[in-house]
């Protein structure tokens, strides 16, 4: 299969292309939502030792979601690890002490080409209110879970699926042993 033309059929927020794709003598489209790149994060506070959630409306599913902190490279240049403490300190308000990659994937690739960066964060420092950026109609609050909380939470969002079930994996089982020796 080969891409022979991309065209633009709508620019807003966001890009919706339709490729034209050639295999074996035939030609047929797809239509392609370009989001551009995103960095997410799972994040704990380890004064608190909570976990910490963004809790935002989202228009695509009509409703509030909770979810791990998220948010858009702003370049091509920007580095994901860069995004990720950006949009930490912008949406729930700390400084990042530790930052783990995770995986990177692609949430939908059959019509998305948006690539998601994952990460988990440790936090300790609240150094504003956090919030999201009024520019970009942001009105994020937050929710905090304690280890057992996290593990009984039913979020239906992708990407923190994703890093919820690693921390289970790899984070809750450090985090209660940690307990029981106090």
């Amino acid at each position: 299969m080969e891409i022979i033309k991309r065209e633009t059929a709508y620019q807003g927020h966001y890009r919706l292309q339709v490729y034209t794709v050639q295999d074996k003598g035939n030609e047929f489209e797809r239509e392609v939502f370009q989001t551009g790149q995103a960095a997410a994060a799972l994040v704990y506070d380890t004064e608190k030792e909570k976990f910490i959630f963004a809790k935002q409306f989202r228009p695509a599913i009509e409703q509030d979601l909770v979810e791990a902190v998220a948010g858009m490279l702003d370049s091509e240049d920007e580095k994901p690890e860069e995004a990720i403490t950006r949009e930490i300190e912008e949406e729930i308000g700390y400084a990042v002490d530790k930052l783990q990659k995770i995986y990177d994937f692609y949430p939908s690739p059959g019509a998305f080409a948006e690539k998601i960066y994952l990460f988990y964060a440790e936090v300790s420092k609240k150094t504003s209110e956090g919030g999201g950026k009024g520019d970009e109609n942001e009105d994020i609050k937050t929710l905090e879970l304690s280890p057992s909380e996290l593990a009984k939470y039913s979020f239906i969002d992708g990407k923190t699926l994703l890093a919820v079930e690693w921390a289970k994996a790899n984070v809750l089982p450090d985090l209660q042993s940690k307990k029981k020796a106090k």
